[in-house]
């Protein structure tokens, strides 16, 4: 890339992200008068989908564009997950996960206190009991804690990742809450709203303070 043609990117940066913020929460209202369409499954796509564009264009190193990576797979998943199935929608959402303990990974902390230290190490076992526990068909038990799995060591990283904790670290809690609020509708949230409710604000405004969290961060270490 360019000087011009960064500084270009730069500049439609911000307009991006606010229409990736839109395009997510326009969404969540255009299910309540929508029926299921090829045209909804797309809208579903284009929040995550935008922030990955947003993220890919301000990418000026191996973080950036892992950040943009993870995002394009969360879209990838959005979209699967209605049309195609929840497995193959799933097994998108895991590589993202696995590709956010890279970046995470990569960035971790120099110092955490004993209390963040605690949250990470109990929210791992914590996650993948409740996502084993919640299924009422057992036979789906052992999937879902699978899944859960990476899901749990992205949000453990996360939290004591160098980039904020106001918003990639609570943004990563926001999506582990969205997930189990997902397991829980298998059995003994069944027959709640709540899941309805809450799944796709948490899920979306979760990815959109990870992506902003870790953008800000890399942006102050290069200036770029």
């Amino acid at each position: 890339m360019t000087e011009e043609s960064s500084s270009k990117a730069g500049d439609l940066a911000p307009a991006v992200l606010v229409i990736a913020l839109l395009a997510g929460l326009s969404y969540y209202l255009a299910t309540r008068f929508m029926e299921p369409s090829a045209l909804l499954i797309a809208w579903k796509g284009a929040g995550v989908g935008l922030l990955a564009v947003w993220a890919a264009m301000q990418a000026r190193s191996l973080d950036g564009w892992l950040l943009a990576l993870v995002m394009a797979l969360g879209a990838t998943g959005d979209v699967l997950l209605d049309a195609v199935g929840t497995v193959q929608g799933g097994m998108a959402f895991m590589a993202g996960h696995l590709i956010a303990i890279t970046l995470f990974f990569r960035n971790r902390r120099s110092e955490t206190t004993l209390s963040q230290k605690l949250l990470a190490v109990l929210l791992v076992p914590v996650v993948i009991w409740l996502s084993w526990t919640f299924p009422a068909d057992r036979g789906m038990a052992s999937g879902v804690a699978l899944y859960a799995t990476p899901l749990a060591f992205m949000a453990a990283l996360a939290w004591i990742s160098r980039f904020s904790r106001y918003l990639t670290g609570i943004g990563a809690l926001l999506f582990v809450v969205s997930d189990l609020l997902i397991f829980a509708r298998m059995g003994p949230l069944a027959s709640s709203l709540v899941p309805g409710l809450l799944i796709w604000p948490l899920y979306f405004t979760g990815q959109a303070m990870i992506a902003i969290g870790v953008v800000k961060t890399l942006a102050g270490r290069d200036p770029a």
